[in-house]
């Protein structure tokens, strides 16, 4: 996914003292969220689950990214270490499900593939599903590969993000005109973790407990991940 910081613009800002009830789940809907989880940790569970009750999903798919697009000549944990810890983190959740089709299919993980194929599993009489991301990535959207036939195939959930400045309701009418409707930004939740830091501390053999769950804390700790020299200097 893409990832570029966008302006500051005036509007909606989150109101994380305002708690709305969860929606009617929607038989059917699917909500997806793709990225490299390396490694899995509670910021992605929160935001999947935000969206799920926000939009009423019946399942969210989390699908790992073979080769990320826009995170070139940056160390990537093997593909099977970050599969089984995705499984481990959402074995107690059975709304959410883990994919396989990016890590199947190899090379650069592009969403519209990703959405193409999904289509065909699920027939064309499904509803179009809902790719939760967050502010920072929707920045970059229009960068990304063919923006215009993603939003054909599906709607964008959008999340705010610790750290990055909102983008304002307006954000949408001037960058994919016309499709306003295709894109909805939900209040929250904004937790301030990111991979990067989970790595940073398990390569300062620093514990991770309480950033990822204890499941994955343990497969870290058991498989020695994020100790080796290449993930000692910061990563984005």
């Amino acid at each position: 996914m893409g990832a570029a910081r966008g302006r500051r613009v005036t509007g909606r800002v989150p109101d994380v003292d305002q708690v709305a009830p969860p929606a009617a789940t929607v038989p059917g809907s699917l909500g997806i969220l793709g990225g490299t989880f390396d490694p899995i940790h509670h910021g992605h569970l929160l935001i999947a689950e935000e969206a799920r009750e926000a939009l009423g999903l019946e399942r969210v798919l989390l699908v790992p990214a073979a080769s990320p697009p826009h995170k070139p000549g940056r160390p990537v944990t093997p593909a099977g270490h970050r599969f089984a810890m995705l499984e481990l983190a959402v074995a107690d959740n059975p709304a959410f499900d883990v994919g396989r089709l990016e890590l199947e299919r190899g090379g650069i993980s592009y969403t519209l593939d990703t959405l193409l194929a999904l289509r065909g599993e699920r027939g064309a009489g499904a509803s179009d599903p809902w790719l939760i991301m967050s502010e920072e990535a929707l920045a970059g959207f229009p960068t990304w590969h063919e923006p215009d036939r993603i939003l054909e195939l599906c709607r964008l959930a959008v999340v705010p993000r610790g750290g990055h400045a909102p983008l304002g309701d307006g954000w949408a009418g001037e960058h994919v005109p016309g499709r306003e409707d295709r894109v909805r930004f939900l209040p929250g939740p904004l937790l301030p973790i990111s991979g990067s830091v989970v790595r940073r501390r398990a390569a300062a053999g620093r514990s991770v407990r309480y950033l990822v769950p204890e499941p994955v804390a343990r497969y870290i700790a058991d498989h020695r991940l994020y100790t080796g020299p290449e993930w000692r200097t910061p990563t984005p």
